[in-house]
């Protein structure tokens, strides 16, 4: 794929993204190449889950030096690769988090295509009814509801407690990001983050809210969110250790 924005630099107006694949560890990832202003360096992150590669460079860059420097990282993106989780897919008699607890996936076909909450003897279950090849798509769509009524209800108190409010609120699933604020008020999270524990939902939220404030990661922001969330440093660093496992389960 060639690389328009790094060939012609008198364009008035060069594509910010190229898009094109890179192979590592006997495996073939999407790989994103983002031009940014505000970038000094080339910097290379591996997306949530192992499922894409991303790199900021600065304006102007040339082709060649991203080349040399993806080359230069093989070894430690196969080592950070190797280190992601398993992929595992969502099936019955597996087990997912919801709210940081781990539930067991059973199938009744039976019943009409819901999904209720319950338990047995071994612990909490989500017991899926309708067609088994639905399955998957249900317990996803059962998290979005579940995230959309805890979070908007999170959203409506940190709101209140900065006399901010948000313009929207929209769910989507993310690889790269759990969550966003948009300059105009514009919030967004990844529904995945149910799975996370109770604390870690409410620190997204709070870290969210306080960019209606704060459009930075300066010491003023994370002073407010600290003051929305005491948990924040403890919540971020288990978000950060754990993230990738909730974004690598299969919900297709």
């Amino acid at each position: 794929m060639s690389f328009g924005f790094f060939r012609n630099l008198t364009k008035p107006k060069p594509s910010p993204v190229v898009e094109r694949e890179h192979s590592v560890a006997g495996r073939t990832l999407p790989l994103k190449i983002v031009e940014s202003a505000r970038a000094r360096r080339l910097t290379l992150r591996i997306d949530s889950g192992g499922q894409g590669l991303r790199i900021t460079v600065p304006p102007g860059l040339r082709r060649g030096e991203v080349e040399k420097f993806l080359d230069r990282h093989q070894d430690w993106l196969e080592q950070r690769l190797a280190k992601v989780p398993t992929r595992p897919q969502v099936r019955p008699g597996i087990k997912i988090p919801v709210r940081g607890v781990a539930h067991r996936i059973v199938h009744e076909p039976a019943k009409r295509g819901t999904v209720t909450v319950s338990r047995d003897e071994r612990g909490p279950l989500l017991i899926v009814h309708g067609e088994r090849v639905h399955l998957p798509r249900r317990i996803a769509d059962f998290l979005k509801r579940e995230a959309k009524r805890e979070i908007e209800r999170l959203v409506v108190k940190h709101s209140a407690a900065i006399g901010k409010r948000a313009k929207a609120i929209r769910f989507k699933d993310t690889s790269s990001r759990w969550g966003s604020c948009t300059s105009d008020g514009n919030l967004s999270f990844s529904w995945r983050i149910m799975m996370a524990p109770a604390p870690v939902i409410n620190y997204l939220v709070a870290h969210e809210v306080a960019h209606l404030k704060e459009m930075n990661h300066g010491p003023k922001f994370w002073k407010l969110c600290e003051q929305l969330c005491p948990d924040t440093e403890r919540c971020k660093d288990w978000l950060k250790r754990n993230g990738g496992a909730l974004q690598a389960i299969v919900f297709d």
